[in-house]
């Protein structure tokens, strides 16, 4: 069938703004969404192959393991099956390969990177309708007409979630539930807290693809916005804040120095940084309260045998 494709919103449109607002805040921030332009989506892709980030092998694990279960669970056959974040569409084949879904819509905020895995995924399954949604979902946003409302099942694997502050996850999360309708369910990928000696390794891999997806963020800069950041005065940093329950993402100034932005000057002391991402990390015990909070109910869950990972299936409630 031939893909239909919605482009939802000004991709990148506040991406200026953005970045002004956080070098300009105390301490320099900049959101996570502007990671994935279609270079950073394609070296996420090679984070995701990197053996120390064990997330995609271990959650592989617990879908070939938990197959039938989790497909009987989510009623695959006939549903209407949503990926907000789809990236490459890569483990939504668990559930494609094996069941019938009745439509399948990935959603994403890098327009050419989707456009690109959608029209791969609807050539290899071209009995499947694929109605592509190029949206921020962190932003207030409607799915098109044409995704009927009976049999929503939202599918959001890879800890994604941990990217929000736990008070955004629930705002999120509550905006899944709304779009779900009263029959709706989620299966969500959580990852678990764990050693801090397993989460550092995992973002910070010797190969240093993360580090070069964290800068590619300043290539962004330089490139997009007129910028005459130098990327080798920056290095990438990664650590687990036990307290906090998160892993840290920062690219941190290697010296003083000065950069311009548009027309627009900050100045960086000698170990600043700029916060470029969070990923919390929960206990089953911790989400499930969470999605509770947000108007989920826990239905199951699953997990690898170390407890790395977590997969749960939530219904509305």
């Amino acid at each position: 069938m031939p893909l239909h494709f919605h482009d939802c919103a000004p991709v990148f449109a506040d991406f200026h703004h953005s970045v002004l607002d956080g070098l300009s805040a105390h301490p320099k921030q900049i959101a996570p969404k502007f990671f994935y332009d279609e270079v950073g989506s394609k070296i996420f892709d090679a984070i995701c192959d990197q053996p120390e980030y064990y997330v995609p092998t271990v959650e592989r694990s617990i879908y070939e393991t938990h197959a039938d279960d989790i497909l009987a669970s989510i009623g695959a056959d006939g549903c209407h099956l949503i990926e907000p974040g789809a990236g490459s569409s890569v483990k939504v084949r668990f559930v494609l390969d094996r069941a019938r879904p009745a439509m399948y819509v990935p959603m994403d905020i890098s327009a050419e990177h989707l456009r690109a895995s959608a029209q791969r995924l609807a050539r290899e399954y071209p009995a499947l309708t694929v109605h592509a949604v190029c949206v921020d979902h962190t932003q207030p946003y409607t799915l098109p007409a044409e995704i009927p409302m009976p049999r929503r099942v939202f599918f959001y694997p890879g800890s994604s979630l941990g990217n929000f502050d736990p008070g955004e996850a629930i705002r999120f999360l509550r905006d899944l539930r709304t779009k779900a309708g009263d029959d709706g369910r989620l299966l969500i990928g959580i990852d678990t807290k764990k050693p801090a000696e397993v989460l550092n390794l995992a973002y910070n891999d010797p190969a240093g693809v993360t580090a070069a997806f964290n800068l590619n963020l300043l290539e962004r800069l330089r490139k997009e916005l007129a910028s005459d950041i130098d990327l080798d005065r920056f290095e990438h940093r990664a650590f687990y804040n036990e307290r906090l329950g998160r892993i840290e993402m920062h690219l941190v100034s290697r010296e003083d120095q000065r950069v311009r932005v548009n027309g627009n000057s900050f100045d960086f002391q000698a170990g600043e940084s700029i916060h470029t991402e969070n990923s919390y990390k929960y206990t089953p015990d911790e989400f499930r309260q969470l999605a509770w909070d947000a108007g989920w109910a826990g239905e199951k869950v699953w997990l690898d045998e170390r407890k790395y990972f977590s997969v749960h299936l939530l219904r509305t409630r």
